[in-house]
């Protein structure tokens, strides 16, 4: 794969990721939304979507990593790191697009997102801050808690995502291409499903405290866009805590790939 092939595809599949992953919150968020408050199911199968559409899509030319923390893993597992700034660069990139992508669909609702004459504090027609639609905010603001989980949850999709495509052993047979030593028979490719599902059931069950980034392109470029977009009452941006969903997958990543080197 040449440095152009890694940078569109993971421009492309992270855009991809993001337009669905933001998009399916922005459905469940804003007001004049057919979906509002349709809940935190719905936010994990729309991302879980989401990671598919986009892998899927940016396989081909990339891999279709479209994370950074996957990317660390990947890099801690095969040794090889002079290809992951090109991976980043095309992961921050794309997640941007992303959520302008899901600011444009849903630009109506944005612009409406304005206090009613007469509106109550409180009421169904208050104005709602915008920030998680874009990037992840706790639940409880406790730092070390908030990092210790995106750590945690990070390496809950590193490791087995390691486990069915890493260069030692792994689940043979689920990822696209050519099996190696397999005499050119091909691979199911099913290793995306697995993992798309996988980010659901992240979301399900380690996503309450912080939203679970587990992805740090899939925070920051949309925090950056959030900060820089006109969408009226869109509240704070949040800069003081933006560097945990960052960090916090980072570590998780590398310590991902650290325990599958050292266990399998």
């Amino acid at each position: 794969m040449t440095n152009g092939d890694i940078f569109v595809g993971e421009m492309i599949g992270t855009a991809i990721l993001v337009l669905f992953g933001a998009g399916v919150c922005a459905a469940v968020t804003l007001r004049f939304s057919k979906a509002r408050a349709s809940g935190w199911i719905v936010i994990a199968f729309g991302w879980g979507f989401g990671v598919l559409a986009g892998a899927y899509t940016a396989a081909p030319l990339s891999g279709g990593v479209i994370n950074p923390a996957v990317t660390f893993g990947l890099a801690v597992d095969t040794g090889v790191w002079s290809k992951v700034w090109v991976y980043l660069l095309g992961q921050i990139t794309g997640a941007m697009i992303g959520a302008v992508l899901c600011y444009l669909v849903y630009y109506a609702q944005f612009a409406a997102n304005v206090r009613k004459t007469g509106t109550t504090e409180g009421t169904a027609d208050e104005p709602v801050p915008t920030l998680g639609i874009f990037s992840t905010v706790p639940e409880i603001r406790n730092p070390i808690a908030n990092l210790v989980t995106e750590i945690l949850a990070t390496i809950a999709l590193v490791l087995p995502i390691l486990a069915l495509v890493g260069q030692d052993r792994h689940v043979e047979g689920v990822g696209i291409g050519l099996i190696p030593g397999g005499g050119g028979i091909y691979g199911s490719g099913i290793a995306i499903l697995l993992v798309s599902l996988l980010v659901v059931g992240i979301g399900l069950s380690l996503g309450g405290p912080t939203g679970y980034a587990i992805n740090p392109a899939r925070d920051l470029g949309p925090r950056i866009i959030h900060a820089i977009l006109p969408i009226p009452n869109k509240g704070t941006s949040d800069w003081g805590y933006s560097w945990i969903p960052v960090v916090g997958p980072l570590i998780g990543g590398l310590l991902g790939g650290v325990i599958y080197n050292a266990a399998f």
